[in-house]
């Protein structure tokens, strides 16, 4: 499951220097967004965006701003076909475990999002990577090429 909370700072810490962007509060679909601001204000900058389908599925519009603007931002979207942070906060709730009904109302896996798709429709490159080494064949070229592109991972 994902979710993007502070937990990404602490293994990122061991990269090269960088800057996270995060949102302070409770919403969902901030990842999007802060690329493309990051990427205008910064534009000599690799922007990386790291999002569940979930976050991703609220603004994905924002796909489109990043390609129509030609911004240097690679998108990743870590695939689970769940809204993990929203079954963290029905737990919170303390109504014990979901019900059918219920869980499929944080279920994203029917119909199943076809990611690469979405991005190509969108205009972003796109691919979809099933292990760890696709993904760092993936990650490894979209840092070494200008422009927007999209990584679904698969998990």
């Amino acid at each position: 499951s994902v979710t993007s909370g502070g937990g990404v700072a602490v293994p990122c810490a061991t990269a090269k220097p960088h800057d996270v962007l995060a949102l302070t509060g409770g919403a969902i679909g901030i990842g999007g967004p802060l690329a493309i601001g990051a990427a205008v204000a910064k534009p000599d900058r690799k922007v990386v965006s790291l999002n569940g389908d979930g976050s991703a599925m609220y603004t994905v519009q924002s796909l489109w701003t990043m390609a129509r603007e030609k911004l240097d931002v690679t998108v990743v979207v870590f695939a689970n076909h769940s809204y993990r942070i929203l079954n963290i906060e029905m737990g919170r709730t303390g109504s014990g475990n979901p019900g059918p009904s219920a869980s499929k109302l944080l279920d994203l896996g029917d119909p199943k999002i076809d990611w690469v798709s979405v991005a190509k429709g969108l205009g972003l490159p796109a691919v979809r990577c099933e292990t760890a080494e696709e993904f760092d064949a993936a990650f490894a070229r979209a840092m070494a090429a200008p422009g927007p592109k999209f990584i679904e991972a698969a998990i």
